[in-house]
């Protein structure tokens, strides 16, 4: 290729190649390259645009325009390129290589490590003698066009800029985002380092007395309260002025209230210098002087782990801050926050999602590890699950515990999954306080711009092992020789500022005895502080109280007027207008309304679909999640409908009446934790939303176990956080194998405790209507959890008539026995159950005509209903007693129920005293991937309980 070797010359033969694509594609598509390269490429005259040509080589070249008409007027040649021409392009070209290459992996040589551990490590292609600068080429005028705001530059000037800019103690990556938008505003904002310069004499001093808070606040735990755990932020103390950046820069972009979720460390500071906790009571708590069991109520939590919220005014902005609590699993938290943040948004109707922001905070090894953290970020843009962007804080200690970075994760740096969805991460040296607030704002202000998440990956050091009590030193001793060393970074900061002018050792001085006046007077205040009654039924939760100490409380009326069930119907059955349906719909639709025209044989999906219709016309909103919810994983529920021409969706529920209250169902990814969390979050926030989760199988729940242990079935008790979302998880024994056949209903009832939720394994669509609907018209709220049939989705047996669903019906605790062939005084069996096995024992004792059999089903086994029990079964004091179930022995509701159904058969003084079980034995599996095996096993279980 004629000219090639000028260039390869020039610079390495990728470099070339490079330039040769880069030219090739400018020339056909100018917007298509990167904006400096085209702004180059459009600014050469055709003497220099003849060099490349010829360094590319003739296959690069545009194709001349070929005119119709021969008279069309020739081309003339173009003046050979001199030499000075030739070096001055190559020139440019190697200087924008070397530039492009500095903002991709400048932060390879950034100053970001306070320790200074991190061994020097020389980078070829940051390097300008890569790109054939030596030390004779330095000074020599450059054109680049404005490209780092200069129209020409030498190369001493553009290394300098460059090197500030990309190298010096913040380190961008921001090259992996497709979106030159997005990229050029983080150019415009990085280059020329303006942090350097960004604050004035006011604004440092506010800095500094951020950072004093945080350090005075740490340093008089430590000497107050020696040895006690309380995970603090020394050596991260910059966290505090980068929270406040954060907070007040969102304020001024008319952020109204942002929730904060973190994880134990530093908490305790973020609660007094951020949120505002008063230091007198979180001084109680360390002391627990004046704690008693009856001040405070719930179970209650260790300090470190509670949250608190509080109304603050920025330049006349009014916002609410809150920090939630969490657990100590780490990253538990982090989809809490956003779907709180998200019904935050939902509930003001902003599709904008600027009045509220979550700023969530992590550790360096959490982030890196906790896949979470990963499905929390794969929210970020869904439609069901967008918030405008969270700001991520990582708290980047450089250790996990004892474990370093090169065995905690595999990429550069603990941040790299944050690549995945293409989030800016802003990596800043903890030990220069300016510069940390100047990422603050800057990834503040990016979210507003663009709405998605940004990191901010603080690097910085733990001056205590994990927790006060331990020895880092046996593990890390290089690092914490280096450690005991280092001054404060409060004590450098300060050090500087006064160095340079800015305050003087006397406001500095106060500045610390001020606050430190402030935390010995909270502390003697503490002696003899007494807490209020919690504030948990206030604001959104105004108007609802504690569940009352009854496990069969007295049910507001969950039934509907006939008239408003029609209309929810109608809208049900109707075809949508100039939509292309498909056949197999139609029919279903039509079978719907013959449901409504006959009152008779209400399915499964009708039934729950007449919940949430109603529901909405008395003014609630529905929300529905999980995988594939809007079909239904078994086809049942097309709760959306799609024109099978264009693909446009229809909602039929949100077309009732105008001005109704909407539902949305959304197809979440394929995640269950990270989604079941964002639901807990969002019926957290929000007590008039009917929000719930569908597992796509029940067993696929396992993947969210901490939600459920740590969130749904303890928040209330230990947080004093209500929450009303509900759990559909699709169970039953159908030889379908092993992993999807129990949703593990042993494990929730396991959890019960202190009527904390309600676990139900409903039989008829009817009641299962009247358990959604008891969610919101209860005057408290608590998680429901519901084993979801399968098969009785499309079974003939599993339907409800419509006055079930009207005035005077209510929900069923417990189903007596129907049959009226089958008489109390000649019953010498009764059958427990509970969900699906019911029609199995139905079908199998009117097949043999059994009558001295009755059947009696459990549909809420949690808050035991023993009142509803007694009354179903105080007919039958002769008759033996068995517990039937599909599950094996050890799993199921049997171990839960057993003692609890005893103490009713004594209440009772039944003959039978204790029930006997009769299900399948104990296994390790919940269920045979067998189908003969099944088949076997669920004939001997209904044999054997219906025979007397």
């Amino acid at each position: 290729m004629p000219g090639f070797d000028v260039l390869a010359t020039a610079m390495n033969g990728a470099n070339a190649q490079f330039i040769a694509q880069l030219y090739a594609k400018w020339i056909s598509a100018p917007d298509s390259v990167d904006p400096d390269f085209a702004s180059l490429f459009s600014a050469l005259n055709d003497e220099a645009k003849s060099v490349l040509t010829d360094a590319i080589g003739a296959s690069w070249a545009p194709r001349p325009l070929e005119f119709e008409s021969e008279a069309a007027p020739a081309t003339k040649p173009a003046k050979p390129p001199t030499a000075d021409t030739r070096a001055a392009t190559l020139d440019s070209i190697r200087a924008l290589m070397l530039i492009r290459v500095y903002r991709v992996r400048g932060h390879l040589e950034a100053q970001l490590d306070p320790l200074g551990l991190k061994q020097p490590h020389y980078y070829s292609e940051l390097d300008p003698k890569t790109y054939g600068f030596g030390e004779d080429d330095m000074d020599r005028p450059i054109f680049i066009d404005g490209v780092l705001g200069f129209e020409t530059a030498t190369m001493r000037e553009i290394l300098a800029t460059v090197r500030a800019s990309y190298c010096g103690p913040i380190g961008v990556e921001f090259m992996h985002i497709q979106d030159p938008a997005q990229k050029s505003w983080i150019q415009r904002r990085i280059e020329g380092a303006p942090w350097s310069t960004a604050f004035n004499k006011d604004e440092k001093a506010k800095i500094l007395r951020q950072l004093t808070e945080a350090d005075s606040f740490e340093t008089f735990c430590q000497r107050r309260y020696v040895g006690t755990k309380r995970f603090g932020l020394e050596g991260g103390e910059s966290t505090i002025p980068a929270l406040h950046g954060i907070i007040e820069t969102a304020a001024n972009h008319g952020v109204k209230e942002i929730a904060i979720g973190m994880p134990h460390r530093g908490r305790l500071n973020t609660l007094v210098n951020i949120v505002q906790k008063p230091l007198t009571a979180l001084f109680s708590e360390f002391g627990g002087e004046s704690a008693k069991p009856n001040d405070v109520q719930g179970s209650g939590d260790v300090k470190y782990h509670l949250g608190t919220s509080t109304d603050i005014t920025i330049n006349g902005n009014q916002v609410h801050l809150s920090l939630q609590p969490n657990p100590s699993h780490l990253e538990a938290v982090d989809p809490v926050v956003v779907g709180k943040i998200r019904a935050r948004l939902d509930m003001v109707g902003d599709k904008s999602r600027k009045s509220a922001m979550a700023i969530v905070m992590h550790g360096d090894a959490a982030f890196a590890g906790q896949g979470l953290v990963y499905e929390t970020l794969a929210m970020s843009q869904l439609i069901g699950y967008r918030t405008g962007g969270s700001i991520h804080l990582v708290v980047n200690n450089q250790i996990g515990f004892t474990t370093v970075p090169a065995h905690a994760f595999s990429g550069l740096y603990c941040t790299d999954v944050a690549k995945a969805v293409q989030s800016p991460i802003l990596h800043v040296n903890g030990d220069d306080p300016e510069a940390v607030v100047f990422a603050a704002h800057l990834a503040t202000e990016f979210r507003m711009e663009f709405a998605v998440d940004v990191v901010i990956d603080l690097v910085c050091y733990r001056r205590h092992g994990h927790n006060e009590n331990d020895e880092p030193a046996f593990t890390q001793p290089v690092m914490y020789k280096a450690i005991k060393a280092l001054p404060t970074t409060q004590a450098l900061y300060a050090k500087r500022l006064i160095a340079e002018g800015s305050v003087t050792e006397a406001q500095v001085k106060d500045i610390t005895d001020t606050y430190n006046q402030k935390l010995e007077d909270a502390y003697k205040g503490a002696q003899s502080y007494k807490p209020n009654k919690a504030d948990w039924l206030e604001g959104h939760w105004a108007g609802l109280n504690q569940a009352a100490d009854e496990d069969e409380q007295t049910e507001e009326a969950t039934a509907a007027p006939l008239e408003q069930l029609k209309e929810v119907g109608a809208a049900l059955a109707r075809p949508p207008e100039n939509f292309d349906l498909n056949p197999k719909i139609l029919r279903q639709l039509e079978a719907k309304q013959a449901m409504f025209d006959t009152g008779e044989g209400i399915d499964w999906a009708t039934g729950e679909a007449l919940a949430f219709g109603t529901l909405m016309l008395d003014g609630h909103r529905v929300r529905l999640s999980g995988e594939d919810c809007q079909r239904g994983t078994f086809s049942h529920r097309h709760a959306v409908l799609i024109d099978q021409t264009n693909q446009n969706e229809y909602t039929p529920l949100n077309n009732i009446k105008p001005g109704q209250p909407n539902i949305e169902i959304f197809n979440s990814l394929l995640s269950e934790a990270g989604v079941l969390g964002f639901e807990y979050g969002y019926a957290l926030a929000d007590p008039s939303v009917l929000v719930l989760w569908e597992a796509q199988f029940g067993d696929f729940a396992n993947g969210a176990q901490v939600i459920i242990d740590q969130f749904i079935a303890s928040g209330e008790t230990k947080w004093l956080r209500m929450c009303g979302l509900t759990m559909l998880l699709p169970h039953g024994n159908e030889g379908q194998g092993p992993e999807h056949s129990s949703a593990r209903l042993e494990r929730y009832l396991q959890l019960c405790a202190e009527r904390n939720m309600s676990v139900c394994n409903l039989t008829t669509p009817a009641n299962y209507y009247h358990a959604l609907r008891r969610q919101l018209k209860r005057n408290f709220r608590k998680p429901l959890i519901v084993m979801t049939p399968k098969s009785l989705l499309r079974h003939k047996l599993a339907v409800s008539s419509l006055h079930e669903f009207t005035n005077g019906s209510g929900f069923k605790f417990v189903i007596p026995e129907t049959d009226d062939l089958v008489a109390p005084d000649k019953v010498k069996r009764v059958v427990l159950c509970t969900g699906k096995v019911y029609y199995d024992l139905l079908t199998e004792r009117r097949e043999r005509g059994i009558k001295d059999v009755a059947i009696v089903r459990m549909e809420q086994l949690y808050p035991f209903p023993a009142k509803s029990l007694k009354a179903a079964i105080e007919a039958y004091k002769n008759a033996d007693v068995v517990w039937c179930q599909e599950e094996p022995e050890n799993n199921g509701a049997w171990t839960f129920l057993d003692r609890r159904i005893e103490g009713v058969l004594v209440c009772l003084d039944n003959a039978a005293k204790r029930p006997r079980f009769v299900g399948r034995a104990a296994a390790a599996s919940p269920a045979t991937g067998l189908a003969k095996v099944h088949t076997a096993e669920q004939a001997a279980l209904v044999n054997e309980a219906l025979s007397v």
